[in-house]
């Protein structure tokens, strides 16, 4: 049972007192289970963060799915703790301290990518840098058009992401590949004796 939760906090960006709203809903995601989605946007600034985070831990998983003009519209869940790349493109995204777990297809992650590739092409100065990113559009854009082929891989230390399609291939991720592992989250070890 959908379960939603309202309510009128200070923007975390501006500090805007009462000034943003704060939605959070638990909802059971098909083939992945339940899930609290949150929303925060602000009415001042405009701010706006969202994120989707897996209410159940499973065994560290790795999904791999062709990318193909068959395969562009396959539903794609990414957890904020996932590290999801391209390898034939060389782009990959790995978790941080403000990554967002999102819901979308195999186009809307070509197209996070193309948009952040974007964004930093905006802010190489020399050639070499320019050259690399133009290439990485243009390859982005050939797998969008579904005229090329790549290999699209999540890799999830919790096992709460998902790519939901029968050609999808879902390995265990071994300790040595574990422990390089990015999680977006901090650990601090206390080493007192």
């Amino acid at each position: 049972m959908e379960q939603i939760n309202e309510m009128i906090i200070n923007c975390p960006a501006c500090g805007a007192e009462n000034k943003a709203k704060s939605i959070m809903r638990e909802i059971e995601i098909p083939h992945f289970g339940d899930v609290l989605e949150t929303t925060i946007q602000c009415s001042i600034c405009g701010f706006k963060h969202s994120d989707i985070i897996s209410l159940e831990q499973k065994d560290p998983t790795k999904y791999i799915l062709p990318i193909n003009k068959n395969t562009l519209s396959v539903r794609v869940v990414r957890a904020q703790s996932a590290t999801v790349s391209i390898p034939e493109v060389g782009v990959k995204v790995e978790p941080g301290p403000t990554s967002e777990g999102y819901i979308t297809n195999v186009e809307g992650v070509l197209t996070r990518f193309k948009d952040a590739t974007q964004k930093a092409l905006n802010l190489f100065y020399n050639d070499e840098s320019q050259k690399n990113a133009k290439l990485t559009l243009e390859k982005l854009d050939n797998l969008i058009k579904g005229t090329h082929e790549a290999t699209l891989i999540i890799k999830d230390p919790f096992g709460q992401s998902n790519i939901i399609h029968v050609s999808v291939k879902t390995l265990p991720i071994l300790e040595d590949e574990l422990k390089k592992l990015k999680t977006g989250f901090t650990f601090i070890e206390n080493n007192e004796e």
